[in-house]
């Protein structure tokens, strides 16, 4: 988000600080982008950063994986809201990602966090994600979805369509502007924070109309991913249905990850496919935006613009999509071992596709503690009463039409 926050400074064109910048330090506004930490800049490429010296960035780190563990020993707690005992048997109905991320965020929000551990949080949710989503892949069977086929594709296209033109509408109508209405839309719609800073250079964003939707998404996805699991166990649905639910409604990738595992391992994998086919739909969009933008640069100031067009669809979503395909076609072994403990030998096997899910799952709640880490919750709530309202109503309108549909088509 440094390139983000470096391209849009947060000034008017006389150098004054914009209005909704008085209340968002710049640190706070690259803290907006926390919840994803995927983006990059689709056009005008900017010099690269100087790498950090992992010395400053090792307490971040670790501070993550020390919340992370704890999330795990609390998530296996012998008892509720922790450990359920039913008529299927025992389970954890609070996935170890979910406690990581609210124990994050209590740290974050009623401690002074040392500004020592800030760069290696940012860090670890740029590398924590990706690699836990390509691992993910690992453990989904394609055939999986061969039950939904063109209905599951007719759900994600269809809550694609409504939340980009439910959110642009509802924007408009809590008299937002055109600008932050159609952001809103778009990262309510496709994938987040990506969609909005991909769109916001080819629509000619202003300084405000990022930060007041880069901040409305991120905190309503972040209340999504909290809320669906809940929503889906008191609807009593299929890990099916609320992989579909989560993977069509939840804004960013990660926070639909970590909603699809704390509802099923089943539900995480497909909420995990059906995001990635949503986060492949930026690419459309963004190359139709990218041209007419870059020609009407180019009629006006008689240059166009660098496009990245490799970058639309981020590399994570290819390795994703090679290990499924691994794992769907049967390439992923089975690892016998034999280990002598003493005088006896303890021979176990593990399969590939196992260790895939069980380490996309370990990465995912390291990086969800990072991410309770980083995001502000004050600042998240400062961007304006008519932008939240209007990410209240389009994360709401959105996650009830996604139900309807569902209900209907399957």
């Amino acid at each position: 988000m440094t390139d983000i926050a470096s391209k849009f400074a947060l000034h008017d064109d006389l150098g004054r600080p914009a209005v909704y910048a008085r209340n968002l330090t710049p640190d706070a506004f690259l803290s907006l982008g926390s919840m994803e930490g995927l983006f990059e800049a689709v056009v005008a490429p900017k010099a690269a950063a100087p790498p950090t010296h992992w010395a400053k960035l090792a307490p971040g780190y670790a501070l993550s994986v020390g919340v992370a563990g704890l999330a795990y020993a609390l998530h296996a707690l012998p008892f509720a809201p922790f450990t359920v005992v039913g008529e299927t048997g025992t389970r954890h109905p609070i996935g170890p990602a979910i406690i990581a991320v609210v124990f994050g965020l209590l740290i974050r929000n009623t401690l002074a966090l040392p500004d020592v551990f800030k760069a290696g949080c940012k860090s670890a949710i740029r590398t924590y994600i990706p690699v836990a989503i390509v691992l993910t892949g690992g453990g989904l069977n394609l055939a999986v979805i061969s039950a939904v086929g063109m209905k599951a594709l007719a759900v994600i296209v269809l809550c694609i369509g409504v939340a980009l033109v439910g959110g642009y509408y509802i924007g408009r109508l809590c008299r937002l502007s055109f600008k932050t209405s159609l952001l809103l839309g778009a990262g309510t719609a496709i994938c987040g924070n990506s969609a909005i800073v991909a769109t916001a250079p080819l629509i000619d964003a202003e300084d405000d109309d990022i930060v007041l939707s880069i901040g409305t998404v991120n905190l309503f996805g972040l209340l999504a991913m909290l809320a669906w699991p809940f929503v889906g166990g008191w609807l009593s649905m299929s890990s099916e249905s609320f992989g579909m639910w989560a993977g069509t409604t939840i804004h960013a990738v990660p926070q639909v990850v970590a909603a699809g595992f704390a509802f099923s391992s089943d539900a995480g994998t497909l909420a995990t496919l059906v995001k990635l086919v949503r986060v492949a739909c930026l690419a459309p969009m963004v190359f139709l935006l990218a041209i007419l933008h870059s020609r009407r640069h180019a009629a006006d100031n008689g240059d166009g613009l660098t496009i990245r067009y490799a970058r639309l669809v981020p590399w994570f979503v290819w390795g994703f999509l090679i290990l499924s395909l691994a794992n769907t076609a049967g390439l992923l072994p089975t690892l016998s071992f034999n280990p002598a403990m003493g005088r006896r030998d303890l021979p176990f096997t593990v399969t590939v596709a196992a260790a895939c899910t069980f380490f996309a799952n370990l990465l995912l709640t390291m990086d969800m503690a990072a991410i309770g880490l980083e995001v502000n919750l004050r600042q998240l709530v400062a961007v304006g009463g008519q932008a939240l309202l209007a990410g209240l109503l389009s994360t709401a309108a959105l996650g009830i039409f996604g139900l309807i549909l569902l209900s209907i088509l399957f």
